[in-house]
């Protein structure tokens, strides 16, 4: 990987610079940020041109105060030296000054205290002491074990690395800085039996499975052993009946469950989305201010929370984009609703129309060119007590479903449908036959009620995504989930298209 390339005197120049900045700034803040990835792709035997990206800026916003009330502006700029960040906090000046007095909050509120801090990501073997023949080794021996006979028509296997500094610098005195090393190995295979095809992948077909961490990310994933398997089970599915349709009893395995988390709570939870930000491009959300405190949301054993906190997961960090520092808490407890995802500055918004919210620290920009906005971190439910054979067990007629491949809900987060890459039968207590393409569907609202069982800790499973998208313009950002095996009861299945 590339070397960092945020100069380590950019406190002090970003500081220097503000000099430039008039009489009339309460503040300004700045984020820099500089990422590196590297993406490796092997297809059906072949290498794909390994491809390398280096990004690098700086987003600066000022607070002002002229005779027409108060205003906030951002500028970007990739151009890091005296001239270029002086620039930079002209222009976000000048827009500050021409939207003074149209603001829908009081720029106040977003004034910065003074933070002081350092993340960095928890790596045993780092990334650039792994050399780039031995990475391109390990995607030829992937894709030899998915290749196991003529049935299997494609087969892929890829890497995925990304290292990433952060400075986070403010005008009251913040120096905050973060380091992020991430990976992503990833294995799928499809198969073509009898005029049916089938895709089957070790984590999802949008890459499930992403971790921070350096080397060592591979043997927590089990990419190495996941290539065969992966095959074995996309002829397997090609060769399996529909899935059975009709309501019945739901297990959901973690790399489901990262998404029906991800849609289902996290998103109608963000609290920008509730206070409207969101409603003309990516949604507004079922969730009202008033529910908090008291609405039941699933049932007693659901136990959510946000945990920027947690080792190895994807977004995982010290400090949001607000400088507030990480903390663990719930979102939802024993099924009642108790805060929103929302940072700060949506907080006080909240609360300036008279709601008694309390946040968390989840306010993040996908990029140096892009200003923070309320997002999901990282987003877990806690496990329970069951273990996987008892979850089993407790099924007389149900569905067991891994790994999503399609998904589909409404513009206010609640009617939804999700489909997975894999069913197993489940009757009397017992696991039986695979089936392809099972569904289901259900309302946010009432979903998380028929809730029944919890696995524990041996069914939990640290995921993500790398590709939530929102905001506009709009901001593909990653998030974290980790989730046990979970039990739902009278859900609508249905076998979705061959």
């Amino acid at each position: 990987m590339l070397p960092d390339a945020l100069p380590p005197q950019l406190p002090q120049r970003l500081r220097q610079a503000a000099a430039v900045l008039g009489s009339g700034a309460m503040f300004w803040t700045a984020r820099a940020v500089a990422e590196h990835q590297q993406q490796l792709d092997l297809r059906q035997g072949v290498l794909q041109p390994p491809t390398r990206h280096a990004d690098v800026g700086v987003m600066l916003s000022v607070a002002t105060t002229t005779a027409a009330g108060a205003g906030m502006g951002h500028a970007a700029t990739a151009d890091l030296s005296p001239a270029g960040l002086q620039a930079a906090f002209l222009r976000a000046q000048a827009l500050a000054e021409a939207c003074a007095g149209h603001m829908v909050f009081d720029p106040a509120w977003a004034r910065p205290q003074a933070v002081r801090g350092h993340y960095q990501s928890t790596v045993h073997t780092p990334l650039a002491s792994w050399p780039l023949d031995e990475q391109i080794a390990l995607l030829q021996d992937l894709g030899a074990d998915a290749h196991i006979d003529a049935r299997i028509v494609d087969w892929q296997a890829s890497l995925w690395a990304v290292q990433t500094t952060q400075w986070l610098i403010d005008s009251e005195g913040t120096e905050v800085h973060q380091q992020w090393s991430m990976l992503t190995p990833a294995v799928q295979a499809t198969a073509h039996v009898g005029g049916v095809t089938q895709t089957r992948s070790s984590a999802g077909q949008y890459n499930g499975f992403c971790q921070q961490g350096g080397v060592e990310v591979l043997a927590r994933s089990g990419v190495r052993d996941d290539a065969a398997r992966v095959a074995r089970e996309a002829i397997a599915l090609a060769e399996a009946p529909p899935c059975p349709e009709g309501v019945m009893d739901v297990i959901l395995m973690p790399d489901q469950m990262m998404l029906q988390i991800h849609e289902s709570i996290g998103h109608p939870l963000e609290l920008d989305r509730i206070l409207g930000d969101e409603r003309n491009f990516a949604g507004t959300s079922f969730v009202t201010p008033d529910m908090f405190g008291h609405y039941q949301w699933g049932s007693a054993v659901l136990n959510v929370s946000h945990d920027p906190g947690q080792p190895h997961e994807f977004a995982s960090f010290g400090f949001d984009d607000e400088a507030q520092p990480a903390q663990r808490q719930r979102i939802i407890e024993a099924g009642v609703l108790m805060r929103p995802l929302g940072g700060a500055l949506s907080v006080k918004r909240a609360q300036a129309q008279g709601h008694a919210l309390q946040g968390v620290a989840t306010t993040r920009a996908a990029s140096w060119n892009r200003a923070p906005i309320d997002r999901m971190s990282n987003l877990n439910v806690e496990p329970g007590d069951a273990t996987l054979d008892e979850l089993i067990g407790s099924v007389r007629h149900g569905v067991l479903m891994h790994t999503n491949c399609s998904w589909s809900i409404d513009d206010s987060r609640n009617k939804f449908q999700f489909g997975c890459e894999m069913g197993q039968v489940i009757r009397d207590g017992r696991l039986m036959e695979t089936v392809r393409n099972p569904n289901y569907r259900g309302i946010s609202a009432t979903f998380w009620r028929s809730l029944a069982r919890v696995g524990n800790a041996d069914t939990w499973a640290v995921m993500g995504t790398p590709y939530c998208g929102k905001g506009e313009p709009s901001q593909i950002i990653r998030v974290g989930h980790a989730a046990p095996a979970c039990l739902f009861t009278g859900i609508v299945v249905f076998a979705g298209a061959a």
